[in-house]
């Protein structure tokens, strides 16, 4: 039987896969994203989500191997998770009021016949205007430190997003529509992962 193993540490991907009834084996690739350097949004998140999953393919014969990254891109500015608490708040105070697009990279990679598929999901994010006593209170919680585009949808950052145009989970960090073609292209469905 094939095994599904996610090459990503995050918390929200794995409770997403989960959630649908796949139980992956987690293996975090550890690649320095620094080592990237395009600016074509979709080309970025496709690429780190292909670097990641190609280095935990190397370890897992017989595998389907899930890559993922994203970012979120407000009026030109791309953001990634923020340094530190100050970094986040300037951020916020950028974001608040706007609309961004969150732009997640799919790469999954078939470790027996090096088959890959790679697909970029995008979904507008339509932030409420937050006050700045606000923007602190929820910095100071955490959570957007530990987050692509300073927000976690599936937390307390959902009470700030007004709206979203497109694929909801896309925001958490994996479109689970987006794993189900990608899965058919592969000749699986995702039914087999129960």
């Amino acid at each position: 039987m094939t095994k599904f193993v996610l090459a990503s540490a995050s918390v929200a991907r794995l409770k997403l896969l989960r959630m649908v009834g796949i139980e992956p084996i987690v293996s975090h690739s550890n690649f320095d994203e620094s080592s990237v350097n395009l600016t074509h949004i979709p080309d970025l998140v496709n690429t780190l989500a292909f670097k990641k999953a190609e280095i935990v393919a190397n370890v897992f014969p017989s595998s389907l191997v899930l890559g993922c990254d994203s970012v979120l891109e407000v009026e030109g500015e791309i953001y990634g998770k923020p340094d530190n608490p100050k970094v986040a708040i300037t951020r916020w105070q950028q974001m608040r009021g706007k609309v961004g697009k969150l732009y997640t990279g799919h790469a999954l990679i078939n470790t027996d016949t090096q088959e890959k598929v790679i697909q970029c999901g995008i979904t507008e994010v339509f932030f409420a205007y937050l006050n700045d006593s606000e923007i602190e209170f929820y910095v100071a919680t955490g959570e957007p430190l530990k987050c692509a585009g300073n927000f976690a949808l599936e937390g307390k950052g959902g009470l700030f997003v007004e709206k979203i145009v497109g694929c909801h989970s896309n925001v958490i960090g994996l479109s689970l529509p987006l794993l189900r073609v990608m899965l058919a292209d592969l000749h699986y469905q995702i039914t087999d992962f129960w």
